[in-house]
Order: structure tokens, then sequence, then C-alpha cells
């Protein structure tokens, strides 16, 4: 059901978007300006602002459906009450595979001339 709601979501997300771009701008800006049509200027501003409007409520409400849904998955669970009662699982590492944690300061300092490679004396 989670993943249906989320669909629609994301088809009224895309649909809004273009209807917002496809509405003419104040400025002009952004505004797919032109002749006359079927329409009027203002028949056409009032359509698009009502289609606007319609898909506007349509995100939050999906918005809404999706946070209730998310709420009820989540079963009054915490992952600090996980933690506390030990049920957190830990990475299973097969065999001896230990990460290796390098003390403290140890990678941090250069290198000191005792661990300089010996090179070979130069010829001249």
């Amino acid at each position: 059901m989670e993943n249906i709601v989320l669909t629609i979501h994301l088809i009224l997300a895309l649909a809004l978007i273009g209807v917002v771009l496809l509405q003419r701008s104040e400025g002009g800006g952004l505004g797919m300006g032109g002749g006359g049509g079927a329409m009027s200027a203002r028949g056409a501003a009032t359509a698009m602002s009502k289609m606007t409007w319609g898909l506007a409520v349509c995100f939050i409400g999906t918005s809404i459906w999706l946070t209730i849904i998310a709420a009820q998955n989540s079963a009054d669970s915490s992952v600090l009450d996980r933690i506390g009662n030990g049920q957190l699982e830990q990475p299973v590492l097969e065999g001896d595979q230990s990460p290796s944690v390098p003390e403290l300061g140890e990678d941090l300092l250069p290198p000191s001339s005792g661990d300089a490679p010996s090179l070979p004396p130069r010829a001249d």
C-alpha cells in the first residue's frame, strides 16, 4: 500500500511541477506567450490555477497519508530502545576478520629517519 501511495505522490509532484511551469508568469519570464487560442488568457489562467490548487491539495493529502503509514509502521519503537535492550544487530564477521584499529597517534606521526628505505650508493 505504501508503494502505491508513494507512486501516486511522485506522479502528483511531477504533474504539479509541470503545471506550475506552464503557467503564465506576471513578468512573462517562463510564460509561453503567443497568439490566441480556444480559450482566452483569463480563462486559461483560471483553469491552470484551479488545476494547480487541485494538484497541490492532492499532493498535501498524499503527504499526510504517507506520514500516517510511516507512523503505523514504526510500531512505537525507537533505535534508542533497541540499543538499551541489546537488540541492535552487530555485524557478524566471518573467521578472523576482526577490524584492526590503529593505536592513537600511530598513523599521525611522520616516518622517522630509521624507517626510510636504504638506497644504493650513488654512482657519480
